[in-house]
C-alpha cells in the first residue's frame, strides 16, 4: 500500500501560518489603522454637506419666521387702527341712541301728563253728559217726545147716537177735554195714539179732526197717565172739565172715563222748525226726526 504525501512548500496556508509574528502583528496593525482613518475621512465627507443644508434650512426658516413676525406686526396694528375706529363710532353711535332715549324718556313723561289731564277732563265730561242726558231725557218725557208707561185713566168719546150735526164733537169741544186732565194733574195724553205736546195741534179740517197734523175718527180713545185716585175727581172739579161735562149733558155725546193701572202712550214726532234758532246762534235747528 503505497501513501501519497504532498509536498508542504507545494501547499497554499494562510498568512498567518506563513508570516512571520513580527511581521503579521505589523501589517494588521496598519491596516486597521489605515481603516480607522478611512472611515473617519468618509464620515466627515458624509457629515459636511448635511451640516450645510441644515445651516440653511434653519437661516430660511429664520427668515420666514422674522417675515411672519412683520406680517403679524402690520396687520396687529392695522388692526389696532379699525377696532380704535370701530369703537369710536360704537361709542358715539352709544351716546346718540342713550339721547334718543332719554328724549323719548322726556315725551312719555310729558304724554302721560297729558294723558292724565285728559283723563280728568273725560271724566268731568262723562259726568257732565250723563247729567244732561239724564235732563234731557226727563225734559222728553215731560214735553211728549218719549214713550212712557203708568197708570192713569182711559176716556171714550163719541158723537151723539142721534147723528145730528150738533151732536158731532168737534176739535174745540177735544180740546176743552184735554185742557180739563192737564188741569187735573194728567202728565202724558194721547188721542187716538197721537201723543200731545205743547206744539200739538188739535183742529178740524172738513168734518174730520185733526192732532198732530194727522186726521183722527171717532170714537176718540183719550188715555191720559197720572194719579188714577184723583185724576177724574180732580177733571170733575176743574174749570175745563165742568164745561166738558156741560156739552156732554147738552149736546148728548158719547162719555165714559174709567181707571187704569197700566197705560202705555208712544212718543210724538219732533215738529220740523223752520224759522227757530239756537239763541246767540244764526244756526237753523233744520228738520228734526221722529223719536222712537
Amino acid at each position: 500500500m503505497t501513501t501519497d504525501h504532498a509536498d508542504p512548500r507545494t501547499v497554499d496556508l494562510p498568512d498567518r501560518v506563513t508570516l512571520p509574528l513580527l511581521a503579521r502583528i505589523t501589517q494588521q496593525s496598519l491596516d486597521e489603522d489605515y481603516q480607522h482613518a478611512a472611515d473617519r475621512r468618509s464620515r466627515s465627507a458624509g457629515a459636511a454637506p448635511s451640516g450645510r443644508r441644515l445651516r440653511r434650512s434653519t437661516a430660511i426658516a429664520v427668515a420666514l419666521f422674522g417675515l411672519l413676525i412683520t406680517t403679524a406686526g402690520v396687520q396687529t396694528s392695522r388692526n389696532a387702527s379699525a377696532v380704535a375706529t370701530s369703537r369710536s363710532a360704537l361709542v358715539q353711535e352709544v351716546n346718540r341712541r342713550n339721547d334718543q332715549v332719554a328724549s323719548l324718556e322726556t315725551r312719555l313723561r310729558d304724554l302721560r301728563e297729558q294723558n292724565s289731564g285728559l283723563s280728568t277732563a273725560l271724566d268731568s265730561v262723562v259726568r257732565e253728559q250723563q247729567a244732561t242726558t239724564a235732563k234731557v231725557e226727563r225734559l222728553r218725557v215731560r214735553t211728549g217726545f218719549l214713550p212712557v208707561t203708568g197708570p192713569g185713566v182711559r176716556a171714550v168719546v163719541d158723537d151723539a147716537p142721534t147723528g145730528d150735526d150738533s151732536g158731532r164733537v168737534r176739535d174745540e169741544d177735544l180740546a176743552i177735554m184735554v185742557d180739563g186732565l192737564w188741569n187735573a194733574g194728567a202728565e202724558a195724553i194721547s188721542i187716538n195714539g197721537q201723543r200731545l205736546t205743547a206744539l200739538s195741534p188739535i183742529r178740524s179740517s172738513g168734518i174730520a179732526i185733526h192732532v198732530n197734523n194727522r186726521p183722527v175718527s171717532p170714537p176718540y180713545v183719550v188715555l191720559a197717565i197720572g194719579d188714577k185716585s184723583t185724576l177724574q175727581s180732580r177733571f170733575a172739579d176743574s174749570t175745563h172739565g165742568l164745561e166738558w161735562l156741560a156739552l156732554v149733558d147738552t149736546f148728548g155725546f158719547g162719555w165714559a172715563m174709567q181707571n187704569e193701572d197700566a197705560l202705555s202712550l208712544p212718543g210724538a214726532r219732533l215738529p220740523q222748525l223752520r224759522s227757530a234758532r239756537l239763541a246767540g246762534t244764526k244756526q237753523n235747528i233744520g228738520k228734526t226726526e221722529a223719536l222712537p
